[in-house]
């Protein structure tokens, strides 16, 4: 049992098939890479469960409404402010525990 989000599962085979050995070498196992940021875009690495929270997957909804996945980064990217995305992962963070 699960969801499924269209794009988000393409776009995963897209960054491994376009990340080199050593790139994907620093994606531990249970975690994701992605790119966010407006104009300058900053790789950040979160664990898979984050797609299990609710606030998370209403920002991917929303980056795919209004942006598509389909970025030239190669790889899932959410183009919102870089503070935003940090408050939202100490948030997820805090109610993991």
């Amino acid at each position: 049992m699960g969801f499924r989000l269209p794009g988000l599962i393409n776009t995963t085979q897209k960054l491994r098939r376009s990340s080199s050995k050593r790139r994907s070498a620093d994606v531990p196992k249970g975690y994701l890479a992605l790119y966010v940021g407006e104009r300058e875009m900053k790789r950040v690495v979160i664990p898979i469960s984050y797609l299990n929270h609710p606030e998370f997957l209403n920002l991917l909804s929303h980056s795919e409404e209004e942006f598509g996945f389909d970025h030239p980064m190669g790889g899932l990217t959410i183009p919102c402010r870089e503070d935003v995305f940090t408050d939202l992962v100490s948030r997820l963070n805090g109610s993991s525990s």
